[in-house]
């Protein structure tokens, strides 16, 4: 369990890290980066739920922290993954309403959303 505990809290540094770092970037008109941003927060949640699972594998019997540790880990899977979904949604939206308002478009409207 030992092992496994190193493992979670490493993965969790790694991800928080990435997670604050995506977030202390200025903001970005690329589609790429806007989704990246979005999942820094579902980052930082899946990075909470790994160091529950570190710190749990650490102090519990093993019985008990390997049930704890696979429910954390699917956790923090499906919430990155819930994320990314969610924030792709988002900025597919986004774009099609983008492409919409160009839709039929004379000159001045081509030049504009171009």
């Amino acid at each position: 369990m030992f092992l496994v505990a190193v493992l979670c809290l490493c993965a969790a540094v790694a991800i928080a890290g990435h997670g604050v770092w995506l977030l202390a970037r200025p903001r970005s008109a690329d589609p790429i980066q806007s989704v990246l941003r979005g999942v820094a927060p579902t980052q930082l949640a899946a990075a909470a739920m790994l160091a529950a699972a570190g710190t749990v594998a650490l102090s519990s019997h093993p019985e008990t922290a390997l049930v704890v540790v696979v429910v954390c880990v699917v956790g923090a899977v499906s919430t990155v993954a819930a994320g990314c979904w969610q924030a792709a949604k988002v900025i597919a939206s986004r774009e099609a309403s983008d492409a919409d308002a160009c839709a039929g478009a004379c000159a001045t409207c081509t030049l504009s959303c171009s």
